[in-house]
């Protein structure tokens, strides 16, 4: 059997219970039919034995006195069918008359060397003459007190239930070759549709993000067509990911290694020290850019994969504040920079995932950084609603044109005229962290002057 076919297997699977099906019942109706082959010609000699006395009452009692050992000649088989008459097979069956005293007064001539000696009540009993076995009735006749001994032999029996067999059996023995070939034609038609499906699969054409369909579709392959059409546009976005970062990385390395890599050589082709300290310098702080353009591309890619395999969780926004605001102390002091927290005591509660939290909040805030001027203010808000939470980020910084708005957060977008170390990125992060827990962003003038006022809206977790 070839076990790496589904079809081979399914058509010997069913055969292989067809017939552990039909054997057993074949097994009982075989010995159902031979019990009752065995009941009916019991019956047929208590009959033939009973026809026999009615004959012998009919004639008279009399009628065989005087007389002693009167044989009916039978023919054997050989000689009836030497003399082209019709097969009677009387040499299988024959019957004997005992008078009262055991004497034989009439039988057929096969069954002459059988024992003589009579039963004195009417009984079943099996007799062996040479190489055969006889099934006889004796029958004792009330009225004359003859026994009456009919018989036949116990191959004659078995020839016709092996015919009986054989002419039932050979068309199912006959007919298993075609069994096979149906069952084997359902199963490949019952298996079409997979057949289809690899049609499908095979005429897909890559990076398509069209789902598989097939017409009519089984109940069974239905399950296995939405897996795997849930698993292809996985597939799809991983590899459109990667895609992406690939171009990304190209994209923004390219700048900053060049930089490192003009700065070396310039070292290199100098011996002024004064000139090569500013190479140095130069390269140190290109390399510098390069770790920072890195963790930002990683941190992009970590949200676009899902930002946590567990699961979103409840996240609490006070302490995630907390722990950004941490990071970016000595930052802010070193710029002079006044932040402004809203006091809460109590935890503002968010169903998502914290890194990607972190992530947005900490981009928030270095932008606002990046474009606050020396001495400037930033104001951080988290507030609670009833449906959601809101986080603010409020610089007086230049600000961004509201015709420009909707295009920042498109991926290394930089506003013209900016400094610091954007990349592009920052936005893109906080965009991707917003889709991640169905929040809307906002940019907005801040109350008081000039700046910008960022607000993200985040649905607070479910109770």
């Amino acid at each position: 059997m070839n076990h790496d076919s589904l079809r081979a297997r399914l058509r010997w699977m069913i055969i292989a219970l067809l017939l552990l099906f039909l054997l057993p019942l074949a097994a009982f109706s075989f010995r159902r039919t031979s019990a009752e082959m065995a009941q009916l010609s019991d019956a047929r000699l208590a009959e033939a034995a009973h026809t026999i006395a009615a004959i012998i009452q009919q004639a008279g009692v009399d009628t065989f006195a005087g007389h002693e050992g009167i044989l009916v000649p039978v023919r054997k088989r050989s000689e009836v069918r030497a003399s082209g008459d019709v097969a009677t097979n009387e040499s299988v069956v024959g019957f004997q008359v005992f008078d009262r005293q055991g004497r034989l007064v009439l039988g057929t001539a096969n069954l002459m060397t059988l024992p003589a000696t009579p039963d004195d009540r009417s009984a079943y009993h099996d007799l062996k003459k040479q190489h055969h076995v006889w099934r006889a009735f004796s029958y004792v006749d009330p009225a004359s007190q003859y026994v009456i001994r009919v018989a036949d032999r116990y191959d004659s029996r078995e020839e016709i239930v092996h015919a009986l067999w054989l002419e039932h059996g050979l068309p199912f023995l006959l007919g298993l070759p075609v069994l096979a070939l149906l069952v084997g034609w359902a199963v490949a038609r019952g298996l079409r549709p997979f057949a289809t499906l690899t049609t499908a699969l095979s005429l897909r054409e890559p990076g398509s993000r069209e789902r598989i369909v097939l017409p009519h579709a089984p109940r069974e392959l239905r399950p296995v067509l939405a897996a795997l059409n849930e698993q292809l546009g996985r597939q799809e976005d991983a590899l459109e990911r990667e895609r992406r970062f690939s171009a990304d990385v190209a994209h923004e390395l390219r700048t900053p290694l060049a930089s490192i890599m003009l700065n070396l050589e310039s070292a290199m082709e100098t011996v002024d020290l004064d000139e090569i300290q500013d190479s140095v310098a130069g390269a140190h702080g290109s390399a510098a850019a390069l770790a920072h353009r890195i963790e930002q591309l990683l941190a992009l890619a970590k949200l676009e994969v899902g930002a946590a395999s567990s699961g979103p969780v409840p996240v609490d926004l006070l302490r995630v504040a907390d722990r950004v605001v941490d990071e970016f102390a000595p930052m802010i002091r070193d710029r002079g920079v006044e932040l402004a927290c809203g006091e809460r005591s109590d935890a503002v509660l968010v169903h998502g995932y914290e890194p990607a939290l972190v992530a947005l909040l900490r981009n928030l805030l270095e932008n606002s950084l990046r474009y606050v001027p020396r001495g400037g203010r930033i104001q951080l808000a988290i507030t609670q609603g009833r449906q959601e939470a809101t986080l603010e980020v409020i610089d007086n910084g230049p600000g961004i044109p509201v015709e420009r708005r909707h295009a920042v957060f498109a991926r290394f977008h930089r506003e013209a005229g900016s400094r610091g170390e954007g990349y592009g990125l920052g936005l893109s992060i906080v965009a991707r962290a917003a889709s991640l827990h169905r929040a809307s962003i906002e940019l907005l003038d801040p109350p008081r002057g000039q700046g910008l006022r960022v607000r993200v809206s985040i649905p607070l977790m479910c109770p």
